[in-house]
């Protein structure tokens, strides 16, 4: 999937693919790899699918609290694989490529996460406050999109003081401890979130048995909804697979510039694309807040 990539900060060089030297272009290829046009492809087509069945659900169920972030995510990461594909079509050595690529591919899952954590919000206002883990419905909204949001600008600040610093050939070890700030935060603040979430579902543990939790009352239009054991379960495999994205991206930073991790495309993948994009899709459909919470406020709770 990719090209083999140096093993320091000297930079990585395609022989098949000779600087053009403009301006605007580094003097090494900051991927550490000429990027995949299958990949790409990949990357735009799953990613621009995804965008539009989120609209559709957005638009059927009218949850806007999980829709609207989704469906800005997966915009976001439709145009970062565009600049991937421009990298390996055009010129790998650009840097506004590989700058905006990383922007629109690190800030995306900033949105999915939102829409999860908003999902568990939800859930916690439809079940009751006695459901509630440590945090209330608006703090959890509040702490947690707060950190990722400080989180990531740390993490584009630092990224793009290493495009800086490698296109001049500087020693970027200071910018690559800026982006690995940023994505300790990130790691710690999701992986506190999962325990959270792990609280909530183990205090409605009776709720989520045989297959329904019982039936939330839609208060302004009578209608019903049923919370359904299988979509929490694929809720869960897509949060999971958020939080493994955001340790790779971590495992990545804490080997520093030009290892293994960095310099083949296939880790990127295997450990960024592919988890993002299944979450993506299992957020749509199997796992989508609309088929399982629904939208409006609990009245009454009946078991099945």
């Amino acid at each position: 999937m990719s090209a083999e990539g140096g093993a320091n900060f000297e930079g990585y060089v395609d022989p098949s693919f000779p600087n053009p030297g403009d301006d605007g272009d580094a003097a090494i290829i900051i991927y550490g790899y000429t990027p995949s046009l299958a990949l790409g492809v990949l990357g735009v087509i799953l990613f621009f699918f995804s965008l539009l069945l989120h609209l559709a659900q957005l638009f059927r169920h009218r949850t806007y609290y999980f829709g609207v972030p989704l469906a800005i995510g997966c915009a976001f990461e439709t145009v970062g694989y565009i600049m991937r594909l421009l990298s390996s079509q055009e010129d790998p050595y650009r840097i506004v490529f590989f700058v905006v690529q990383y922007f629109f591919i690190v800030v995306a899952p900033v949105f999915f996460s939102a829409g999860i954590y908003a999902v568990l919000s939800a859930m916690i206002r439809k079940l009751g406050a006695q459901y509630s883990p440590i945090l209330g419905p608006k703090a959890i909204l509040a702490t947690f999109i707060t950190a990722d949001v400080v989180a990531t600008v740390v993490q584009v600040a630092g990224a793009a003081l290493i495009g800086v610093a490698e296109s001049n050939r500087e020693d970027p070890t200071t910018p690559n401890n800026i982006l690995l700030a940023g994505l300790a935060v990130q790691a710690f603040s999701f992986l506190v979130f999962l325990i959270l979430l792990g609280v909530f579902l183990w205090k409605a543990k009776d709720l989520l048995k045989s297959g329904s939790a019982g039936q939330i009352i839609e208060e302004d239009r009578g209608e019903v909804a049923i919370i359904k054991k299988v979509p929490a379960i694929f809720f869960i495999a897509a949060s999971l697979l958020v939080y493994l994205r955001t340790t790779f991206r971590l495992a990545e930073t804490i080997q520093g510039l030009g290892s293994d991790l960095q310099t083949h495309e296939v880790y990127f993948g295997c450990l960024e694309y592919m988890p993002v994009v299944l979450a993506v899709w299992l957020l749509a459909y199997p796992s989508h807040p609309g088929e399982w919470v629904g939208r409006g406020r609990m009245r009454g709770l009946a078991k099945a």
